[in-house]
C-alpha cells in the first residue's frame, strides 16, 4: 500500500492506515495476503473471461471492481483525496474524470494501438502507460488495474505480455522514474515483455 494520504484517514480504520475493507482486517501485512490472493485469483478470471471490452474509462473502473469488489466497498469508484507514492504525487481527485476524458479520448482516436509495428506500439504502450499511472484513479490498487486493462488491451491487438515474467522491482524503478519523464527503462522492459 503505501500512499500518502490527504487526509491520512480516508477509508481507512481509526487511527491507522489499514483500509476499511469486508473482512474487518485491522492489520495491514494481513490485509495485504489477503487482497494479493484474492485479486491474483480474479485478475486471471478477468483475463480467462473480460466483462468489458469498450477499452474506455468505464471498462477500467469495471476492471477495478472486478479486481477489489470482494474486499471493498468503494471498488470502481474514483477517489475522493489527494494521494502520492514513493515520491510521486498522482492526478489531483478534482481532475481525475477530465484528465480520464483526454486519456481514453486519445485511446479511442488512436484506434486502440491496433495495426502497429511493435516498435510504435511499445511506443504507445509506454504512453498509455505513464498517463494511466499519473492517473492513479482509485484509493488502493491502481498498478494492478493498470496491468489487467493494459493486458487486455495489448492481446486485443494481436500482441501478447506475460507481467509475471517482468521484474516487479525493476518495473516499479521504471515507473518511478517515468513520472519524472524518463522513459527509457520502461520501454526497454515493455519492449521485451511486449511479443507477437
Amino acid at each position: 500500500m503505501g500512499y500518502s494520504l490527504d487526509p491520512i484517514s480516508d477509508n481507512c480504520y481509526p487511527g491507522t492506515a489499514v483500509l476499511i475493507n469486508k473482512f474487518d482486517i485491522h492489520d495491514e501485512a494481513k490485509l495485504n495476503e489477503v487482497e494479493t490472493v484474492l485479486v491474483s485469483a480474479r485478475s486471471a478470471e478477468w483475463m480467462e473471461h473480460p466483462k468489458a471490452d469498450s477499452f474506455d474509462f468505464t471498462h477500467y473502473k469495471a476492471v477495478h471492481h472486478f479486481l477489489f469488489s470482494d474486499l471493498y466497498d468503494w471498488a470502481g469508484q474514483i477517489r475522493t483525496v489527494d494521494i502520492s507514492k514513493k515520491g510521486t504525487r498522482f492526478c489531483s481527485a478534482e481532475n481525475i474524470e477530465r484528465q480520464a476524458e483526454l486519456i481514453f479520448h486519445r485511446l479511442k482516436e488512436r484506434n486502440y494501438f491496433k495495426n502497429l509495428p511493435h516498435g510504435k506500439f511499445v511506443d504507445e504502450i509506454v504512453d498509455f502507460y505513464c498517463v494511466t499511472n499519473d492517473l492513479h484513479p482509485f484509493r488502493e490498487g491502481n498498478g494492478r488495474t493498470q496491468r489487467a486493462f493494459l493486458t487486455q488491451l495489448i492481446r486485443d491487438t494481436g500482441y501478447d505480455i506475460n507481467w509475471a515474467e517482468v521484474d516487479g522491482d525493476l518495473l516499479m524503478i521504471a515507473t518511478i522514474q517515468s513520472a519524472q519523464g524518463v522513459t527509457d527503462l520502461l520501454k526497454k522492459i515493455l519492449n521485451e515483455a511486449v511479443s507477437c
